[in-house]
């Protein structure tokens, strides 16, 4: 455990005094794969699919705010959007607006999880959107997660009707009563939707008591909540729903969760200790948790023996080992006259 301990004071240590450049870094990892799934996922437009212009696109997003990301998302959504069609694009501007102005406006500075929602549906692991954002962000986040949620599935859903919805043929108010059908009735959608807004808000309720474990519970209290919503609602809404897969994400998600208390909490729960005092107005009652923390304190001790020791310096001056007086002669009467006029030379002082 102490080497753990050391272990997360050294990574901690390195990340906060490289923090200027870490941050472009993970902001540019972060919208260059969001870039690159809206290009595969929709792709209707090819000029936006150059890898260079991507990456340019992303660096530019990594040294600016977070919702700059966002807004260039909604951009090529959009632009996507009108390669399939000009109702199409409209359809998607309207739904953009409507999430923006009714919930994103609320969301408390973490829009950014709408860009972080797709990523990991991505990499087949949603569940871990919803338990580390109830753990590292306020409560308010379950609004992104939650429109994130219903941009990708309406995403997927264009990318199955896209032949029927760039046919010309087809009436205006035909495809614009398809797309409206594709958000009220994708009964999946709305399960995951459901299961995101009660997961976070629940692991984030949990891990915000005062109560010994809190972030450990509801690491396992998220995990346990999200198999459980998403069998209930495939089950009443007969939706498929791949139970392997979805308890083996969650027990990994879950696992994942825990590393993350260990680097961002670790509190060392032996040592808790409650307080109370009180004012003139007032009742306290404090409960301190120490952080479990270990000293690494760098010091270097070098051993110098005497024998190691030059035995003549500059000039030819002979070396006096310590052990030895720096004063003396043969003659012990000598050093008693020298004593005595040391003292006399004091008493003079």
């Amino acid at each position: 455990m102490t080497t753990l301990l050391e272990l997360k004071q050294k990574v901690k240590f390195f990340f906060g005094t490289n923090q200027v450049f870490f941050m472009p870094i993970l902001k540019f990892a972060i919208a260059f794969l969001h870039f690159i799934w809206l290009s595969e996922s929709m792709g209707y437009f090819p000029m936006l699919n150059n890898l260079p212009f991507l990456a340019v696109l992303a660096g530019i997003c990594c040294i600016l705010p977070s919702q700059v990301t966002v807004l260039c998302s909604f951009v090529l959504m959009i632009l996507h959007s009108y390669a399939v069609g000009l109702e199409c694009a409209g359809f998607m501007i309207v739904l953009i607006l409507l999430l923006a102005i009714f919930f994103l406006r609320f969301s408390g500075g973490t829009s950014f999880i709408t860009v972080l929602t797709p990523i990991s549906f991505s990499v087949g692991f949603p569940v871990m959107l919803p338990i580390g954002s109830g753990l590292l962000l306020p409560a308010s986040s379950a609004i992104p997660a939650a429109c994130g949620v219903v941009l990708y599935y309406f995403i997927r859903y264009l990318n199955a009707h896209a032949s029927e919805l760039s046919n010309v043929d087809i009436e205006p108010v035909a495809k614009l009563q398809t797309m409206a059908d594709g958000i009220i009735y994708n009964w999946g959608m709305w399960i995951t939707v459901v299961t995101f807004i009660a997961v976070i808000l629940m692991v984030n309720l949990i891990r915000t008591r005062s109560f010994d474990y809190a972030w450990r519970v509801s690491i396992i209290v998220g995990g346990v909540l999200y198999v459980v919503l998403m069998m209930t609602g495939s089950y009443y809404l007969n939706a498929t729903v791949d139970v392997s897969y979805l308890i083996t994400s969650t027990v990994i998600a879950v696992v994942v969760g825990i590393v993350i208390e260990f680097f961002f909490f670790g509190g060392d729960y032996s040592r808790t200790e409650r307080l109370e005092y009180e004012d003139d107005e007032y009742y306290y009652y404090v409960k301190a948790v120490p952080k479990a923390s270990v000293s690494t304190a760098k010091r270097r001790i070098k051993k110098i023996h005497v024998e190691d020791l030059p035995q003549s310096g500059r000039s030819g001056e002979v070396f006096n080992p310590y052990a030895h007086p720096l004063f003396s002669s043969d003659d012990p009467e000598a050093d008693l006259n020298l004593e005595k006029k040391l003292e006399e030379s004091l008493r003079d002082l």
